[in-house]
Formats: C-alpha cells, sequence, structure tokens
C-alpha cells in the first residue's frame, strides 16, 4: 500500500455496514458490503478488521454516516455527516449530469433534485416501500431477496399491493395467494409497489425528469425493481443512469467529506472500538410485572382455569360429532367435537397460499 493519505466513509445503516476507501485522486482502494442482522457493532469491528487486513495500518481521514451512525460518531470522537447530505455529495462529484437521484436504503428512501435549486427528500420514520419492507415481502413467499428479483423476471400481471406499512401488503399479498395469484406476479407487484410508494410519498407530484441516478443497495441488487422505476418512469436508456458502485454512495460522500478532518491510523480506529459497547448493551427500560406476588399469579391462574375446552379420546368414540373448519388469510384450522362439546380433534396450519388444498389435506387426515 502506497505511503499516502486515505479517505475512509463509513455508511452504518438500518440493515448494512459499508465501508470504502479513496486515494487522493478518488480512485477506489477498498470497499466492503455487508448486513448485520441488528449486531451492529460486531459487524462494524469485522468490516474493520477485514479492512486492516486488506489494506495494513494505513492512514486516513474518517467520515461516519447512516441511520445509526451518529452515536457511533460521538463514541469513537469520528466526523459525522447526514446520508442525504453525503449522497448529494458523491452524485456532484461523480455523477454531476444527474437530474434527480433516487437512492433506497434499508430503512429509507430519498429523492434529490439537483436540477435547478437543490432539493432532498426523506421518508419518515416508517420503512415501508425500503429495503426492510422488500425482506418482508420475499419471506411472505418463503424466498429472500434475490429470489424476489428472480420471480419478477417472470411475472405476467401487475396487482395493486399498498406498500405504505408491511402489514397492509401482507394483507393485500394474503388475499392474492388465497385467490391463486402466481408468485411471480406478486413479486413484481410488490416491486412496483415501492416504486408508486417512493413517488407519491416522496415526489409528491414534482416530475421525476431528465437524468436520473439509481443507487443504493435495493436498487443496485435488485434489476427487476429498478426496471420498475424505469418503465413508470418511462425513462429512455440514455437518462438512466446506474453507476458504478451504486451501493456504495452514501459511503462515497461520507469519504468525500472526510477529507477536510484530521487522519488517523487504521489500528488506532479499531482499538477504540470497545467504547461501543456502551452504545448497543444499554438494558432497555423495563415494564413493571404483570403480578407482584406468587399469590396474585395464582389467583390469576384460578379465574382463568374455571372455563376451559376438555379432551376426549378420538379412536374410541363412537356416536355424533361436529366438524368445525376455519379457513383464515394465512392460515386453516379445525376441530371436531362430541355433543358436550369435548375436543376429540385439532388442526391447526399456514395454508400457504392454497387453503383449499389445505382443507383437503385436513379431511384426510381425520379420514
Amino acid at each position: 500500500m502506497p505511503d499516502q493519505i486515505l479517505h475512509m466513509g463509513l455508511d452504518i445503516g438500518s440493515t448494512t455496514v459499508k465501508i470504502i476507501l479513496l486515494d487522493n485522486n478518488d480512485n477506489l482502494v477498498y470497499s466492503d458490503y455487508r448486513r448485520h442482522y441488528a449486531d451492529v457493532k460486531k459487524t462494524i469491528s469485522a468490516v474493520l478488521e477485514k479492512t486492516y487486513q486488506a489494506a495494513g495500518n494505513v492512514l486516513t481521514t474518517v467520515a461516519l454516516t447512516g441511520s445509526a451512525g451518529l452515536s457511533v460518531s460521538q463514541r469513537l470522537d469520528i466526523g459525522f455527516v447526514q446520508e442525504v447530505i453525503a449522497c448529494s455529495k458523491a452524485v456532484e462529484q461523480f455523477i454531476p449530469d444527474t437530474d434527480v437521484a433516487i437512492e433506497l436504503g434499508g430503512e429509507d428512501a430519498k429523492i434529490s433534485y439537483f436540477t435547478g435549486n437543490l432539493e432532498q427528500r426523506m421518508n419518515g420514520s416508517c420503512a415501508g416501500g425500503t429495503g426492510a419492507f422488500i425482506d418482508q415481502i420475499a419471506t411472505l413467499l418463503e424466498t429472500d431477496a434475490f429470489g424476489l428479483n428472480e420471480l419478477a423476471k417472470l411475472h405476467k400481471t401487475i396487482h395493486p399491493i399498498a406498500a405504505r406499512c408491511g402489514v397492509f401488503a401482507k394483507t393485500d399479498i394474503q388475499v392474492l395467494l388465497n385467490e391463486g395469484a402466481s408468485r411471480a406476479d406478486i413479486a413484481a407487484s410488490a416491486f412496483q409497489s415501492v416504486v408508486n410508494q417512493t413517488i407519491s410519498g416522496l415526489a409528491c407530484g414534482r416530475p421525476i425528469k431528465g437524468k436520473v441516478a439509481f443507487l443504493g443497495g435495493p436498487l443496485y441488487f435488485l434489476p427487476e425493481l429498478k426496471k420498475r422505476f424505469i418503465d413508470t418512469l418511462r425513462l429512455a436508456e440514455n437518462d438512466t443512469i446506474v453507476p458504478e458502485h451504486a451501493q456504495f454512495y452514501v459511503a462515497l460522500g461520507a469519504a468525500k467529506a472526510s477529507r477536510e478532518l484530521e487522519p488517523v491510523q487504521l489500528k488506532s480506529l479499531i482499538d477504540k472500538l470497545p467504547v461501543l459497547d456502551s452504545v448497543f448493551n444499554q438494558e432497555t427500560t423495563r415494564l413493571a410485572p404483570l403480578f407482584t406476588s406468587e399469590e396474585e399469579l395464582r389467583e390469576f391462574s384460578l379465574a382463568h382455569s374455571a372455563s376451559r375446552v376438555y379432551s376426549a379420546d378420538f379412536s374410541s368414540f363412537q356416536g355424533r360429532c361436529f366438524l368445525g373448519i376455519d379457513s383464515g388469510s394465512t392460515t386453516t384450522k379445525a376441530c371436531i367435537i362430541d355433543q358436550q362439546g369435548n375436543l376429540l380433534y385439532s388442526y391447526y396450519t399456514n395454508n400457504e397460499g392454497n387453503p383449499l388444498l389445505t382443507s383437503k389435506k385436513i379431511l384426510t387426515d381425520i379420514y
């Protein structure tokens, strides 16, 4: 590694940690991108250790950014730059002909207008229509985000799906599954709902036109999501900007901003990481217990055990019995009782998008 000062941008987001090292000529020296699965400190440590192994004990300026970066920067006494500002810095430096930039993250979405007066818009505290939303939909379809992208390639129909809230979206999707809609159509429809949410929630009627850049992990790793944006906005190929390292643009902006800061040895930064224990290991405030004594618990249990369903042996039963099937939006439940209300049989299962087939399975099991 040449004896020079490098410039590091560390983007600690809601779902991922990204790091980038630039030299004095803005050439990419090193980068890493990984999910933290809510273990932020461990992931930061792993990312910096891997950077140390690859680049050595380099002298580097450092700036942090991202939704989880502020508290870390304060503990490590490192400069911080807000993520929208960081992204804008990177766009202005590396893709200056951009008119509008759309950037999706794990739990945030941003639209920045560069033509005329600079205007930057970001979603609120709800993660609807972001990477986390896509992960939820993928789980519902028993795949991951990449699997969702592969499914969307095969779609034929786009269905309306809410994206403002994951609960609403799941309700819409469950109805579609129960009605026999293909998973490919649902995957593409989920991507379309992200597009609708981003445009309606952030553009708010202001046109998205000219040269449009697509940035952030979801738009970089999921081409079908990007395609839905391009089709919806009716962008020509020469008006679509997908820069190299699009998933690192917020970190790139932080690296550029770090140039104004004092450089540090990478090893000294790693040695300071134990102070983050006070950030991530704080115990949350505990709620008061439901019962203040064993006596209160016994009284509660006694009161609630007065009414109960009694069971009887189904295999030896003779006489009239009654079957009930509850075919819900996500699960199918069935039970058989005798004339006294004793429970002879019960079954509870996920209907996996096909309640009729699940009911047949239950009846076969009873038979």
